[in-house]
């Protein structure tokens, strides 16, 4: 019997469990009274779920058997010392009431605890419900002394005014901290929704802006930039330059893929690798030998998700403020590799070095706007590191090898 109340008792604590998880689960829940605790359960605010789950999980199974134990024999040392003082009292019933009295204290306790809200709200009603119990309690007790025990009637009614009295004066002992208890805990509520509406709102704003600096990175397919490559095209077939078809076709790639991308926030490597490849084709042209790049990317991260755009800015810097500065100009090498639990992507260039971090804090505009999308997508789980490349710079993206 004892088995199957405690095998009982396991399953109700998965179910209950189950619930404060995901409130979905309140509707494959037993019927009767387990149902409608369900729906109680469901029917609370992902804070109140979530803090009760945490002591759920804290006091399930035999710690939450072992603590009930520890409560009851308190409560029933509290009915002897009570005995001791009063040897009227029997013992049995001392320890009777010292039981009754502290289990409603506990239980009164821990429903202030995480039934603050309605609590707060229904004062006066949990009031009404607390004196109407325990003056049932005294009815009880009076018509069992006249009815088992033989006491008088009018002696039982004598004293009722008296114990109605003190159970008044328990009710509001009892009642008052359980009040108390519940205005700090609604209190801490209101708090901690105002913090967490705050870092949803900070968390709305945040990818606004993102998605806002993001449009505005993809809005700069720089005009010098078009200007200087439609100039450069205008140039080579003035001068009868087969390049000019080739300079022509590669731009065209790459402003077709930036087109297709500005519908993406996320795109796979290859695809962002085609387009800094469309772009690197366009500026070898442009600046001619001073120009030479390598792209390598293994076919296992084809596949894998960016968002949008990030390598090519990364590829952008390198030519702005590596390549293009330095006299001889260089080498720009872009490359993804897979370590342990995350992928790695690589801008190197061969350019004048750390002189992109001159004047401009860690990189400027486009790197910040990387790192910001880099946390909005990922969290701490990626970053964006900049270091000498001895020569040229080297700038290091790491990314989550499973998606988020």
């Amino acid at each position: 019997m004892l088995r199957r109340l405690v095998q009982w008792h396991r399953e109700w604590e998965d179910e209950v469990h189950g619930v404060l998880v995901d409130p979905g689960h309140a509707a494959v829940a037993q019927s009767g009274m387990r149902r409608r605790l369900a729906a109680k359960l469901a029917a609370l605010t992902p804070i109140e779920r979530r803090q009760l789950r945490e002591f759920s999980d804290a006091h399930r199974g035999p710690r939450g058997y072992w603590l009930l134990a520890k409560l009851l024999m308190l409560f029933s040392a509290g009915g002897v010392v009570w005995h001791l003082f009063v040897p009227a009292m029997g013992w049995a019933f001392a320890i009777g009431v010292a039981n009754a009295v502290g289990i409603t204290l506990l239980v009164g306790t821990l429903d202030a605890w995480f039934n603050y809200r309605k609590i707060v709200r229904d004062w006066r009603k949990f009031l009404r419900q607390m004196v109407g119990f325990w003056g049932v309690m005294v009815l009880v007790d009076a018509a069992f002394k006249v009815a088992v025990k033989g006491v008088p009637a009018r002696v039982v009614f004598a004293a009722l005014p008296s114990h109605l009295g003190w159970v008044l004066a328990v009710a509001l002992l009892i009642w008052v901290p359980q009040l108390a208890v519940s205005l700090l805990r609604y209190r801490q509520y209101q708090v901690l929704a105002e913090q967490l509406q705050r870092e949803a709102e900070n968390e709305r704003l945040a990818r606004e802006l993102a998605e806002s600096q993001l449009r505005l990175l993809r809005a700069q397919i720089e005009p010098h930039f078009l200007f200087n490559t439609l100039g450069a095209v205008q140039q080579l077939a003035q001068h009868g330059d087969p390049r000019a078809a080739t300079l022509t076709g590669d731009l065209i790639d790459f402003l077709r893929s930036s087109m297709r991308d500005i519908r993406s926030e996320q795109v796979g490597l290859a695809a962002e690798f085609g387009l800094v490849e469309s772009y690197l084709k366009v500026m070898q042209v442009r600046l001619g030998t001073r120009l030479r790049f390598e792209l390598r990317l293994p076919p296992a991260l084809e596949q894998v998700r960016i968002p949008s755009m990030i390598v090519l800015t990364l590829v952008e810097n390198a030519i702005k403020h590596g390549i293009e500065p330095a006299l001889r100009g260089g080498g720009i090498d872009v490359s993804a590799e897979a370590l342990g639990s995350v992928v790695r992507i690589r801008v190197q260039d061969g350019g004048v070095g750390m002189s992109i971090l001159s004047g401009a804090g860690e990189g400027g505009t486009g790197l910040d706007n990387v790192r910001h999308r880099l946390r909005l997508t990922y969290g701490d789980g990626a970053g964006l590191a900049l270091r000498d490349g001895d020569p040229g710079l080297i700038a290091d993206v790491t990314i989550p090898r499973q998606q988020p």
